[in-house]
């Protein structure tokens, strides 16, 4: 056991569980004043309620060994999940520090499905709907991509740190909710505008340096990958923030800070499941089309179909998402991580027909039984508030309190 890597691992899992918060300003900012708490509320509780899910069930399912559905039922409880090392993870650092560092990123993951159906769905609907979802879609998936024994890693999916488990899995999800759940109300009549701007840019801010956690972390050593994957993710976040405000330049006549928030974002995610297997350049080069990709999803794509994507969870993390695990089956190079595989780029175009196969998985597995969860949440409780309830704001309506006591 080395305690250098002992210690990385641990600050990693405290970056990535500050995401969480992060993404509850940075959401929170972009909703309306008499929503912002209910924002806050939710990813909040996601914390606590899928951390004990997490060390109860969820960790097994994931990743105990086993060739089925799920993982194996041997770890749940966390039986047999102690202090030395777990060599088919990480080697060289207590088997509880993976546990909980993994744990951050099955919390992050329901919270960005919030994105989508922000100032609409009901708490009680939103708590059940999250620990369904959790069980039967990120747990499985999550197995399937990382977990020994799962498919999707034994065919040679790549993902370093959560395109798909994360990013593809909670966007599709996002796109799949705002659908059935439909748009707010009066939305042609009175387009909601932030409500908040600094919120946004110290939510942007506060994700950008938790993302080391998800990305430099998921070596699980502090060593030269470790150092690769952190000065990748910095590079593509920012190629991808200057990207944004370029288009919006040409396009609108001025850049502005909301959009380069939402290019750093689309390129901390890009660059999520290619951080550990791609040098500086291709991250740049992918950080530069990401914001290209999810503008045109969230500027052009959106308003064509009419869904109300609230926050733009599906344009920014599902779009980002897939642009970066196809562009890992590119740019991936042994010469950066052995244990990798090369890409198309470096010779090797099996690696994107495989990259490709895994999203096409995550998908359709997402979107299905995402529906499915969905539609029975809504017929036993009903997922969607009134529309009185919606007028008034979930703060007042479903917590009994208000962000604001002297309105402006």
């Amino acid at each position: 056991m080395n305690s250098g890597d002992t210690a990385w691992v641990l600050i990693s899992s405290a970056l990535v569980l500050l995401t969480t918060p992060a993404l509850a300003f940075f959401y929170g900012g972009m909703v309306r004043r008499k929503n912002v708490l209910s924002v806050l509320m939710q990813c909040f509780i996601i914390i606590c309620v899928l951390s004990i899910q997490w060390v109860l069930i969820g960790y097994s399912l994931s990743f105990a060994p086993s060739k089925g559905f799920w993982g194996g039922l041997q770890w749940l409880g966390l039986n047999g999940v102690g202090l030395e090392p777990y060599a088919d993870y990480a080697g060289t650092i207590p088997h509880q520090a993976f546990m909980i560092f993994q744990a951050m990123f099955a919390i992050i993951t329901p919270a960005l499905i919030i994105g989508a159906f922000a100032e609409r769905m009901k708490f009680s609907a939103f708590l059940i709907f999250t620990l369904l979802w959790a069980t039967f879609v990120y747990d499985p998936l999550c197995h399937w991509v990382w977990g020994i024994g799962g498919w999707l890693r034994n065919m040679g999916a790549l993902d370093f740190a959560g395109g798909t488990v994360v990013h593809i899995n909670a966007g599709i999800a996002a796109l799949v909710t705002a659908i059935v759940l439909g748009r707010r109300s009066n939305l042609d009549k009175n387009v909601p505008t932030p409500h908040n701007m600094p919120f946004v840019v110290l939510g942007t801010a506060l994700l950008w340096f938790g993302w080391f956690g998800f990305n430099a972390g998921s070596a699980l050593a502090a060593n030269g990958l470790a150092v690769n994957a952190f000065v990748v993710t910095h590079t593509a976040a920012a190629a991808a923030g200057l990207s944004w405000a370029l288009i919006e330049w040409i396009r609108n006549g001025k850049p502005t800070i909301f959009g380069v928030c939402s290019g750093a974002v689309a390129g901390l995610v890009a660059i999520t499941p290619a951080a550990g297997f791609v040098g500086v350049v291709p991250a740049i080069i992918i950080g530069l089309l990401v914001s290209v990709f999810c503008f045109v999803a969230v500027t052009v794509i959106k308003p064509l179909f009419g869904y109300d994507d609230s926050l733009d969870a599906f344009g920014v993390h599902c779009v980002g998402g897939i642009w970066g695990a196809l562009a890992t089956g590119l740019f991936a190079s042994k010469l950066v991580n052995p244990a990798g595989a090369n890409g198309l780029f470096f010779g090797n175009p099996k690696q994107f027909l495989i990259q490709l196969a895994t999203v096409g998985v995550t998908v359709v597995y997402t979107a299905v039984i995402t529906f499915i969860i969905y539609k029975l949440v809504d017929r036993f409780i009903g997922m969607r508030v009134d529309e009185k309830t919606e007028a008034i704001g979930l703060d007042l309506t479903q917590h009994h309190e208000r962000a604001y006591t002297v309105l402006e």
